[in-house]
């Protein structure tokens, strides 16, 4: 199950509370740990970890019913994705950690920060799902997407896709890639491949339409960064906003790209990343220093 191009990591399974997580682990240096997006997996990831692996131990996992990752028994909110990922974690000998969380994957760390602050040293919210999850037709439209999974289809031609203009516009302009074109080939398999793979992706659909977390923002004591495309109209930048503002966070605008900002501008995010986490103008150091 070879799905995922994630250079420097090597594939593990675990057996997590009746899930069987698929995982990437690599690198040295301090531990940081990457939550793909809702429909997602580890592949997402695959124009960051070569910039980050450099500097860090990376943890990537597929999240449960996405991916290499099976579904989980029951869902409940998103609190069960959350501990599975800080299972893996564990295992790893990976905490405590910053985590990076891009959009569903967002929310998923700020309940991983909330369930067990002393594991969460920070947290990235990359486009973070979670306050108005679109608007009102992107919220139907992304329930019919994680029931009828057209992705599966674009997955099984990903390679016309790479090679068509046109067909790059169709499958990745409705996700909010500022320039469909200007992604990668790599960036177009690391979106698609995984496709195929997915078991229950509507179960982690339907619990971040449950989840409100505005009132218990207050409660994350760690620094925060929030990055967000500026042309991303899948999420509003109101909420990139109203994150920064709860969170009592640092914001991170990036212009020229969209809702798959980790792909579309992965050398933007790794200096805004480093720069937060390295202590520099603004960084943890300074954040621990104001504390």
């Amino acid at each position: 199950m070879t799905d995922a191009k994630l250079p420097g990591l090597e594939e593990r399974f675990a057996e997590i509370k009746g899930v069987r997580m698929r995982y990437f682990v690599g690198g040295e240096g301090p531990p940081l740990i990457l939550v793909h997006g809702l429909g997602g997996a580890a592949a997402n990831w695959t124009e960051l970890v070569p910039l980050l692996v450099r500097r860090h131990r990376l943890l990537v996992p597929d999240l449960p019913g996405h991916g290499g990752s099976t579904a989980l028994p029951a869902v409940a909110g998103l609190e069960p994705f959350a501990d599975r990922v800080a299972l893996v974690a564990a295992r790893e000998g990976m905490l405590p950690a910053p985590v990076i969380g891009h959009s569903l994957g967002g929310m998923v760390v700020l309940r991983m920060a909330l369930r067990q602050p002393e594991d969460v040293s920070a947290l990235v919210l990359a486009a973070g799902a979670g306050l108005s999850v679109g608007n009102l037709w992107g919220r139907n439209m992304l329930s019919v997407f994680s029931t009828v999974r057209p992705g599966r289809l674009a997955a099984r031609y990903r390679g016309r896709v790479s090679r068509s203009p046109l067909l790059r516009r169709l499958v990745f302009g409705f996700v909010s890639v500022a320039d469909p074109v200007g992604l990668t080939d790599e960036a177009v398999e690391g979106f698609l491949a995984a496709q195929l793979l997915h078991t229950d992706v509507g179960s982690a659909w339907q619990a971040l339409r449950a989840d409100d977390p505005r009132e218990e923002l207050e409660a994350i004591r760690c620094p925060v960064l929030v990055l967000w495309g500026a042309d991303d109209v899948q999420l509003p930048i109101d909420d990139a906003f109203e994150y920064t503002r709860r969170l009592r966070a640092r914001l991170r605008v990036i212009p020229g790209c969209g809702h798959l900002l980790i792909a579309e501008r992965a050398d933007v995010c790794d200096r805004a990343i480093e720069d937060f986490l390295g202590g520099g103008s603004g960084g943890l150091e300074r954040h621990h220093l104001r504390a």
